[in-house]
């Protein structure tokens, strides 16, 4: 399995605290996100990983260059913002058809991946993602499941409560599904709103 982790973004919403800095350069207990993600990674054998900068990519760059994993670690900078899904896309050949981890590096989740992982494998589904509950359903988008846990739809970001199970943006996509996007989703941007749907 091999991963991407979305690492370009501006983190707008958080105002000044990403002025100087990158989101997922942000600290948790003084580990810098993108650092927790990697370690993560590295943890359940994911044997190569994909970060995409634009926002303070030299930072990011440093980050990484310091890295004791920084051989498991190939960079790939953006001119301009491809987007989520655009990234997930462009770098298909990495993922060398292996079932692929993609990551928002800037949120935070305590869930152990290799639960995730193990989760995927034996429901065997085209896609799985990782919910959480959440008091604020505006900053989120909210999933509708099923009795069995398949996703139905999303509300992203609506001032409207359709729930309170929202969306962790890490996703395990299966080799057969990626086939799939690039084929019928060549032209997307966004994974969330455009491609995950369908």
């Amino acid at each position: 399995m091999r991963a991407i982790l979305l690492a370009a973004g501006y983190g707008k919403r958080l105002g000044s605290i990403t002025k100087k800095k990158p989101k997922c350069l942000l600290p948790v207990n003084g580990i810098p996100l993108l650092d927790i993600w990697i370690k993560n990674l590295i943890k359940v054998k994911i044997e190569k990983i994909l970060v995409n900068t634009h926002y303070h990519s030299a930072q990011v760059k440093k980050l990484i260059s310091e890295s004791k994993y920084k051989k498991k670690v190939k960079i790939t900078y953006e001119k301009k913002l491809l987007g989520t899904g655009g990234t997930f896309i462009k770098n298909i050949k990495f993922l060398k058809g292996k079932d692929c981890l993609l990551i928002h590096s800037d949120n935070y989740i305590e869930e152990n991946l290799a639960n995730f992982i193990n989760f995927y494998k034996k429901k065997k589904t085209k896609i799985s993602l990782i919910g959480f509950y959440t008091k604020d359903h505006k900053d989120s988008g909210i999933l509708k499941i099923d009795k069995k846990n398949i996703l139905q739809k999303i509300f992203e970001k609506k001032k409207i409560k359709y729930g309170n199970l929202a969306n962790g943006a890490v996703y395990i996509i299966s080799s057969k599904c990626q086939k799939d996007i690039v084929r019928f989703h060549s032209k997307k941007k966004d994974f969330t709103k455009e491609i995950l749907p369908n």
